[in-house]
């Protein structure tokens, strides 16, 4: 059966969430949120999308962003899974599929549910019970957003939204 086409959205930010292949872990040790960080980081300045939040769980992604030009979502979510994928295959030493399926993608309203959207990433590890408050994990926007921490990998939503 064909897979349904992605709904694309122009000037649209969406909820972006990729799974590891069996709810596996994609994230072993820190090195490797750290290189899938550095990817963000790379593609960001490639496809000039702006990241709103995110959070890397042991065995899943969320990014909420807006790509400078909607149809450039694939290419972003491509360039980031595949570059982590041959990475961590290679780290690892073991072949096949890192991610469950394609990444899924929604479309966020740029109202309330934008703000609830943000805080339902952030506060992912929590609800997990991975921590006990989104600033004491390492890996999500929370920090940056609300402690000025200095990874500055989030875009300011002053203007943007």
């Amino acid at each position: 059966m064909a897979r349904a086409a992605r709904t694309i959205v122009n000037n649209a930010c969406y909820h972006v969430i990729n799974r590891g292949n069996h709810k596996e872990r994609i994230f072993r040790h820190d090195d490797d949120f750290k290189v899938y960080i550095n990817l963000i980081k790379r593609y960001k300045r490639k496809y000039g999308f702006l990241l709103y939040a995110y959070c890397l769980m042991p065995n899943h992604v969320h990014l909420v962003i807006k790509p400078s030009q909607s149809k450039l979502i694939s290419k972003i979510m491509q360039g980031i899974t595949l570059s982590y994928t041959l990475w961590f295959n290679y780290k690892y030493k073991i072949v096949g599929r890192l991610w469950q399926s394609r990444y899924k993608s929604m479309i966020i309203q740029q109202d309330q549910y934008f703000s609830d959207c943000l805080y339902y990433v952030e506060a992912n590890p929590v609800r997990a019970k991975l921590t006990n408050t989104p600033i004491d994990y390492e890996w999500s926007s929370y920090k940056e957003r609300y402690l000025n921490d200095s990874n500055k990998i989030i875009d300011s939503l002053r203007g943007q939204v």
